[in-house]
């Protein structure tokens, strides 16, 4: 088995005096590609920030592996767009990593191109519509070339032309290699997308399973509810 590029171990996160996260532990390796399936609240965005680093561990530990530096990229629900043109938004992400700046716009226009988004380049980036924002994050995530691409229902807010678009992106950078963990509430998506599957309620992971078998093997009673969309609120 592979060496764990980011772990977690008896993780907690808390905001005030809510838990969004409670001793989860929890080990991403490459070639993974990981599907977080809840309930709205049950913690699975707050899990993809604290495999990134982004939130400060209330309880527990955040280890990375021998990857050093490792690459980790994040494309929001909502992707925030500067007010600059597509190509600026990605060669700006190229500038903070330190690449020189002669080789920034050419990989920049190769992350465009690689999403369809090439004749693009100089409009403003929020004159996009919400799925050539969403590529146009997968672009600048792309760019960077990360080890860990995580990704927080990257597709919720498009249409299904949008989707599809999308989701061919991402089998593809999984495909290329990049390790892939993502959010998501469609269900077939992450049929398609994942070879693996974490159930989150409450902050906690019921299940970790294989795809396969958590769609078609015995579950924890939560986790049959949620399919069934029987889950009850609160």
């Amino acid at each position: 088995m592979s060496a764990p590029l980011i772990e977690l171990q008896s993780a907690s996160v808390r905001f005030g005096a809510v838990t969004a996260l409670r001793d989860v532990s929890f080990s991403l390796t490459r070639g993974d590609r990981v599907a977080l399936v809840g309930a709205n609240g049950s913690g699975k965005s707050t899990l993809l920030r604290a495999m990134h680093g982004l939130v400060p561990l209330a309880h527990g530990r955040r280890v990375l592996g021998e990857v050093h530096p490792l690459r980790i990229a994040m494309v929001f629900q909502r992707p925030f767009m500067l007010r600059l043109s597509a190509l600026s938004n990605v060669t700006l992400g190229l500038m903070l990593q330190g690449m020189p700046r002669a080789q920034r716009r050419e990989r920049a226009m190769r992350a465009l191109d690689h999403v369809g988004l090439a004749a693009e380049a100089t409009r403003a980036a929020r004159a996009l519509s919400a799925g050539q924002q969403q590529r146009l994050a997968l672009a600048r995530a792309w760019a960077v070339q990360p080890d860990v691409l995580l990704l927080d229902e990257p597709t919720a807010s498009l249409d299904p032309s949008a989707k599809r678009e999308v989701e061919s992106l991402i089998a593809e950078f999984a495909a290329q290699g990049i390790t892939v963990m993502m959010s998501s509430h469609n269900l077939g998506q992450v049929k398609r997308l994942s070879h693996r599957v974490l159930y989150l309620e409450h902050g906690r992971v019921l299940a970790d399973l294989p795809t396969e078998s958590f769609f078609n093997g015995p579950l924890p009673e939560e986790a049959n509810l949620f399919l069934k969309g029987e889950l009850p609120w609160g």
